[in-house]
């Protein structure tokens, strides 16, 4: 069976970080502590993304002099859509199944 794009976890743990504040821009170093993925990682997601027009990305400058600007991110409306059905898919697979309630014994219901 082939693979669901952009639903490994990694990228759903990305996704969760996102959907929690849709319109807010946010740094990379930020995402990664918040997600616990290593930079190798997150910013192959991030640009993968970004490609597929999914994340919107922005440069904000630095408030300190000489600091360079910083790569900032947010979803997209297509983004938001998506990740919001890649995150409850991967939600409802996590739930366990209702257990079945036994039968009484001698066929009564």
């Amino acid at each position: 069976m082939p693979r669901v794009p952009h639903s490994s976890p990694q990228t759903l743990r990305l996704f969760e970080a996102l959907l929690a504040d849709p319109p807010r821009w946010r740094y990379g170093y930020e995402l990664s502590k918040e997600t616990a993925l290593a930079s190798g990682t997150l910013y192959p997601i991030l640009m993968r993304l970004s490609e597929q027009r999914l994340l919107e990305t922005g440069w904000e400058p630095s408030d300190e002099p000489g600091r360079p600007p910083r790569h900032t991110y947010r979803l997209t409306a297509d983004g938001i859509a998506l990740a919001g059905q890649r995150v409850a898919a991967a939600a409802s697979r996590q739930r366990p199944a209702p257990a079945a309630r036994p039968r009484p014994a001698g066929g009564a219901a």
